[in-house]
């Protein structure tokens, strides 16, 4: 029988980046890029977070949750860009990275935590839109090694 931390090493799985978007200046929408840099001390290129908070350099949601949350708040779909998340990932559970480093395309991230949901998300999604959001946020990461993102790049599981 396998131990428990054997279990939380197992990620065969692969997801893969779906969209990006970064948000240029506070107050402003997301700007949808089809590639970004992920520049170590520095943040996501053009993201106006850069490295004020090098635990939340970047935000990872996944796309299974943002049709969760729209079943939730009975809408058919929601827009990725009011949700407020740098990185769309399909295709791989982001809290089986919890405590991680993880490859996305030429990057390597590591999880720092999850991404609750703001006040915002009433706003934006309307009554009740904050506790659907609760659970369904993402997760947070730090930037370990620079590289490019670039949509349908692999996100995977790094031992390095």
């Amino acid at each position: 029988m396998d131990t428990m931390s054997a279990l939380l090493d197992r990620l065969p799985q692969q997801g893969q980046v779906t969209w990006i978007g970064v948000r240029p200046a506070k107050g402003e929408s997301m700007s949808v890029v089809t590639s970004v840099l992920a520049d170590q001390g520095n943040g996501l290129f053009g993201d106006r977070f850069k490295a004020r908070n090098s635990a939340r350099e970047v935000t990872l949601i996944q796309a299974e949750h943002i049709d969760a949350v729209a079943s939730m708040m009975g809408v058919e779909q929601i827009s990725t860009e009011i949700l407020r998340r740098n990185i769309v990932v399909s295709g791989l559970n982001l809290l089986a990275l919890k405590g991680k480093r993880f490859k996305v395309g030429d990057a390597v991230l590591e999880y720092t935590g999850l991404a609750h949901p703001c006040s915002k998300m009433e706003e934006a999604l309307g009554p009740g839109g904050y506790n659907a959001m609760r659970g369904h946020g993402g997760i947070t990461s730090s930037i370990v090694s620079s590289g490019q993102i670039t949509l349908g790049d692999k996100v995977l599981f790094s031992p390095t």
